[in-house]
């Protein structure tokens, strides 16, 4: 099932993405009778049951929204935390002429940093260098803590397409990456957050255009720790939380991948895709 957050007045509302448009939820389960959550975080707290009345709405609803008249707002709205993972595929490695890592390089971003689908998002006057990332994102589902690998792709809701912008003069300032990370903006995600019986996070196709052209192509089967092993391994160190977001490293085609003399970091109006397969497409123009 393909889940979506969009504004409505002052409201965040859930929308289902069906065939004929989008539902939205709340309308639909009062028009219908169903008691189904009306936001994300009602959908992840009841889990198998929710997503069982979303597929009755999903299945009777008669109104649907054209999805180019909506303003998307972010699949997850106030994740408590956004883990990254550094260097999680062999070409991009190669391409940033670093160490390849032992184990999964995290770092985070902060909320501050979330966007949506078509959101424009404004470069830091405070950087020269900004870059595009294309990754897979996972949506944790429930409580996790110690989890083995076996065990943790079960406490996963759902995945989404995001973008971790990078201001690499910022990154690379100190050897902390943060700074250059979670900029305003700098974490778009979705269209849509696709549930996990659908989806077999280690056998995607994952591309990204930059202004029409594509620059990043891979499937997610080449990353170093696959998702199960980065939720295991951080689940380790830190609970992970029911809507807790973890982007899982790029593959090559970065602009910090480009001979330094040919490098063109990103500019106001350029437009920025991410495509996922079984997910959707990702886009940002910046500004």
């Amino acid at each position: 099932m393909k889940l979506l957050n969009y504004k409505k007045d002052d409201e965040i509302r859930l929308g289902i993405k069906a065939e004929r448009g989008v539902i939205d939820v709340k309308q639909a389960a009062a028009d219908l009778s169903v008691d189904a959550p009306a936001d994300m975080a009602g959908v992840m707290g009841q889990g198998t049951k929710a997503l069982e009345k979303l597929a009755v709405i999903e299945e009777k609803a008669t109104q649907f929204i054209q999805e180019d008249t909506l303003v998307f707002a972010p699949c997850v709205a106030s994740p408590e935390k956004i883990i990254c993972v550094g260097l999680n595929y062999d070409d991009h490695i190669s391409e940033t002429k670093m160490e390849k890592p032992q184990y999964p390089i995290l770092f985070s971003k902060f909320n501050n940093a979330l966007a949506a689908h078509r959101q424009k998002i404004t470069l830091p006057k405070t950087a020269e260098k900004c870059d595009y990332e294309a990754e897979l994102v996972v949506v944790m589902g429930k409580e996790a803590s110690c989890v083995s690998k076996d065990e943790a792709l079960s406490y996963v809701f759902g995945y989404t397409a995001g973008n971790d912008f990078s201001a690499r003069d910022l990154q690379m300032r100190t050897g902390q990456w943060l700074l250059g990370k979670t900029c305003d903006g700098f974490a778009p995600i979705g269209p849509y957050l696709v549930t996990a019986d659908g989806i077999d996070p280690n056998n995607l196709n994952i591309q990204c255009t930059l202004n029409g052209e594509l620059r990043q192509s891979s499937i997610t089967s080449n990353m170093i720790f696959d998702c199960a092993d980065i939720i295991s391994y951080a689940s380790n160190y830190m609970t992970l939380k029911p809507g807790d977001l973890i982007f899982t490293g790029t593959p090559s085609g970065v602009i910090m991948g480009e001979p330094e003399g040919e490098r063109h970091w990103l500019k106001p109006g350029d437009e920025v895709t991410v495509s996922i397969e079984k997910i959707g497409s990702l886009t940002n123009i910046l500004k």
